[in-house]
């Protein structure tokens, strides 16, 4: 059996990946901070689809802890990564630490940065594989740390599938909107304020994002709502954006 690794995979769109790539035939590496949980899941996901899972727990901000999860690429050929941890933040940029912003920097854009240069390398010399950034449609909207990170994720992504499709090696950024998952409710959101059509279901948006990948797409906007918006995005008058902003994509009103 091939083998895909996936972080951040004990709920929302990581738990909806690892359980695709388990009902796919994939064996398992799951990699999140807390063990016990990620144990639990990989038990999991092995009753219901019987593949193998292997529990990797780190804190990938962690740079001792992040090389651990780099040399698994070495250890063991992984076909297919899905880089999906992370956090938002939630206070504006100017109320937060420097050193909270520079953690989420570190795992938004440096370790995804670093598990897909130690996933791309054997891959490129197996000449197959797939790497899965998510990203967010943030990133196609000027607004605060997080959307930078996630645009970067997107043209990262997006550039890296250009260069590498001729070698047999895929890449993607996922870039949905808001998903039922727990991100939000870790930022204390009130979903409320999100009209009920934008919300996405995680395994449909993995099933749709998972079909996208195997047509080539270097980018995947799932559903026709987010497809329109980040196409509006790129024509709608910065000022426009600005205004819309005062109600962030993180759900909390601004200024």
């Amino acid at each position: 059996m091939a083998t895909a690794l996936v972080t951040g995979p004990t709920a929302g769109i990581g738990r909806a990946f690892a359980d695709k790539l388990a009902r796919e035939g994939y064996d398992l590496v799951l990699v999140a901070r807390d063990e016990g949980r990620l144990k639990e899941v990989a038990t999991e996901i092995s009753r219901l689809h019987g593949v193998a899972c292997e529990v990797l727990a780190a804190d990938l901000t962690d740079p001792a802890e992040l090389a651990v999860v780099e040399r698994r690429f070495v250890d063991g050929p992984i076909e297919v990564l899905v880089n999906n941890a992370g956090f938002g933040q939630k206070k504006p940029f100017w109320a937060n630490t420097v050193e909270q912003e520079e953690k989420q920097l570190d795992l938004l854009v440096r370790v995804v940065l670093r598990l897909t240069h130690a996933a791309v390398l054997p891959m490129i010399e197996r000449g197959s594989g797939a790497v899965v950034n998510v990203s967010s449609v943030a990133g196609f909207v000027p607004r605060g740390t997080y959307s930078a990170h996630k645009s970067w994720v997107t043209n990262f992504s997006a550039g890296l599938a250009i260069e590498l499709h001729a070698k047999g090696v895929a890449v993607m950024a996922l870039a949905p909107g808001f998903v039922h998952t727990e991100f939000h409710a870790r930022m204390g959101m009130d979903k409320t304020v999100i009209p009920s059509f934008l919300w996405l279901d995680a395994t449909e948006l993995v099933d749709e994002a998972w079909k996208d990948l195997m047509h080539g797409k270097p980018v995947s906007i799932p559903s026709w709502r987010y497809k329109l918006i980040s196409a509006g995005a790129r024509y709608v008058p910065r000022t426009l954006i600005a205004r819309f902003s005062t109600l962030g994509l993180d759900g909390r009103r601004r200024g």
